[in-house]
């Protein structure tokens, strides 16, 4: 099947969409609630249950502090600290998803989450948006050659394109290119129907020539999903929930059940209908106002509502520790997180070769981001030869 994705040994695209029920870490670290929530999905019509392999120090600093989540600030290390868990629970993440009929997914933040997930069998990755310009973690997601699926919120078309080749040139060749898929992303929680430009779906699909789809952070269950289905796309994800009141991180922009369960019956009417009977079926529904607004015009560009963020929720070169003036900067000094609201952005992840070995111009403070200015020439290592005195 052309422009299409497959997953667990089933096939899905434009005539059979993927529905993603995006669990995330909202089981709190219990498996008894996790167990309810892939129930919850499996009943609600989706397809695949996805969750967060979360290990604190692969995604911020502890001096990221506070940050502005949909159900308010959130001292977000000490939160992801308390999410960690070992093999053993995502191993029954994935047995439990499977018994229920579900595809397994569950996206990896770094190097250490991505070997967990493999060595537990899983049958395919989600990149999230904020990783896209994460390159270790791209490359070595490429190396396994497993179908992947890539998140493309708060993103430039150049760094799509960037993500896409990282994969296309991997040792493991067109097999992992085959597998790639592209969600179309707003990173603004919750995020305004009127941002998404579901026309860019079309546009995406073509230039890459990859199967695309939309992961949805709007608040209303049917108008993107179903628009982006007749828009040709092929795969959604959706965050769900027991109750928008519960605890997790994403709940309060999250589906309960009822909510997922409309959601998945207007994708299946729509990946059996005409685009223009879903869409004047939505115009009846919603206002051919709001349904245009939610079309756009097709250009990839930063959506209004997630252009703060720009990098500042993607990842960049950090300083583990402080670094003093005239000390070299050592790899292990170094690490590719996500910036968030509170420390200073640094340069891009793919600079991290050109930024190791260089000495510090001036005082780093563990957590802020590496810049251009903070860089000297290349500083010999220890035990280096520094010629006659």
């Amino acid at each position: 099947m052309a422009g299409s994705i497959t997953i667990d040994g089933n096939t899905y695209g434009r005539g059979r969409v993927l529905i993603i029920a995006e669990i995330g870490t909202g089981h709190g670290g219990d498996l008894g609630k996790a167990r309810e929530l892939i129930s919850a999905a499996a009943e609600s019509g989706a397809d695949c249950a996805k969750f967060q392999c979360v290990f604190a120090d692969e995604i911020i600093h502890p001096n990221t502090g506070s940050v502005p989540l949909p159900g308010g600030p959130v001292a977000l290390y000490d939160s992801f600290r308390r999410l960690e868990a070992g093999r053993d629970f995502y191993a029954e993440l994935k047995a439990c998803s499977e018994s229920r009929g579900l595809a397994f997914l569950c996206t990896p933040f770094g190097l250490r989450s991505a070997a967990l997930l493999r060595g537990i069998g899983a049958l395919a990755m989600k990149v999230a948006s904020p990783e896209l310009n994460h390159f270790p973690l791209l490359d070595e997601l490429a190396s396994y050659g497993l179908p992947t699926i890539l998140s493309s919120g708060v993103s430039t078309l150049a760094d799509i394109d960037r993500a896409v080749r990282r994969f296309r040139g991997a040792p493991a060749g067109p097999g992992a290119a085959a597998g790639l898929a592209l969600l179309h992303c707003v990173t603004s929680y919750p995020a305004p129907a009127s941002d998404y430009n579901i026309r860019v779906l079309s546009a995406l699909g073509s230039l890459f020539g990859l199967p695309t789809g939309v992961s949805d952070h709007s608040l209303d269950p049917v108008l993107i999903p179903a628009l982006s289905v007749a828009s040709g796309g092929s795969i959604v994800e959706k965050h769900i929930c027991l109750s928008r009141e519960d605890s997790g991180l994403d709940d309060p922009i999250a589906l309960p059940p009822e909510g997922f369960a409309a959601m998945a019956k207007a994708i299946r009417l729509a990946q059996s209908s005409p685009p223009e009977a879903t869409i004047s079926l939505l115009s009846a529904e919603y206002g051919e106002a709001a349904v245009e607004a939610a079309l756009g015009d097709g250009v990839k560009r930063l959506a209004p509502s997630e252009t703060a963020n720009y990098r500042r929720t993607n990842r960049s070169i950090h300083a583990l520790r402080e670094i003093k003036q005239g000390e070299r900067l050592e790899a292990g000094d170094l690490a590719v997180l996500r910036t968030e609201k509170v420390l200073k952005p640094g340069l891009d992840p793919e600079l991290l070769p050109v930024v190791a070995g260089r000495s510090a111009l001036r005082d780093i403070p563990s957590g802020e981001g590496i810049e251009w200015e903070d860089l000297g020439a290349p500083s010999p290592g220890p035990g280096a030869s520094r010629g006659r005195e």
